[in-house]
């Protein structure tokens, strides 16, 4: 029977040593090919230092992305397994000679259903943003998309709603507030009483939250107006 996830603020299992993470980032900060990424913030190695929380967030392009992604990945086929979902994962060629044996197709029918959330939930409000998505509606499509475990890429995140969706995908209650069924072994079932999903939170890489850092440290963001502070 699938346990209750973490709550959203409580540190992950096998916590990264940020030390060392922040001085390997300085080491990066550095290097002027690093500096030299399209897009990269104008700001000197303490300012994008102060912002930064490595290797999961980095107030610059993340060069630790893709270990932290092989480590999810790694998480992703565990759970799969305990979950008896098939291994889905490339797996390395087979020697010459040896049949090839075709990996699992992924496939899911397109979602279909009139989707309307209210503004009123508490997570919504933290924080104001003229195009913000409330996270129940997105989670009815992560679910829909996705198993436990996956990795979903918001590209153009703003106040980082796909994140909390992702990860109370997890949450049992919230999961049945959105009208769903949950059987004991984590089956999640529409409102027809259909297997569609299953209980688990989802990992979740947010793209365009430099705004918003220091917002998330309670300082003041230009442009927010005096005198408004957030914090999450």
């Amino acid at each position: 029977m699938p346990t209750q996830p973490r709550l959203i603020t409580d540190k992950p299992t096998r916590m990264p040593d940020r030390e060392v993470y922040r001085e390997r980032l300085k080491e990066c900060l550095k290097d002027p090919a690093f500096r030299a990424i399209e897009g990269f913030p104008i700001g000197d190695d303490e300012a994008i230092l102060s912002l930064s929380d490595p290797p999961y967030y980095t107030a610059c392009p993340n060069p630790f992305l893709p270990e932290v992604l092989e480590r999810w990945q790694e998480e992703r086929r565990r759970l799969r397994a305990e979950l008896g979902l098939p291994d889905d994962l490339p797996t390395p060629p087979p020697p010459a000679g040896a049949a090839r044996v075709r990996g699992v197709v992924y496939h899911r029918e397109p979602f279909a259903a009139d989707v309307s959330e209210g503004k009123n939930d508490p997570i919504y409000n933290a924080h104001s943003y003229h195009t913000k998505v409330p996270h129940k509606a997105i989670m009815r499509y992560i679910l829909h998309y996705t198993d436990p475990g996956d990795i979903v890429l918001d590209g153009f995140c703003g106040t980082g709603m796909t994140g909390v969706a992702a990860q109370l995908c997890g949450d049992r209650k919230a999961v049945q507030d959105l009208g769903y069924r949950v059987l004991d072994d984590g089956t999640v079932l529409d409102e027809k009483g259909r297997p569609f999903s299953r209980l688990g939170a989802r990992k979740a890489v947010l793209v365009d939250l430099c705004r918003f850092g220091r917002a998330f440290h309670g300082e003041h963001v230009p442009g927010l107006g005096q005198g408004h502070k957030l914090r999450v």
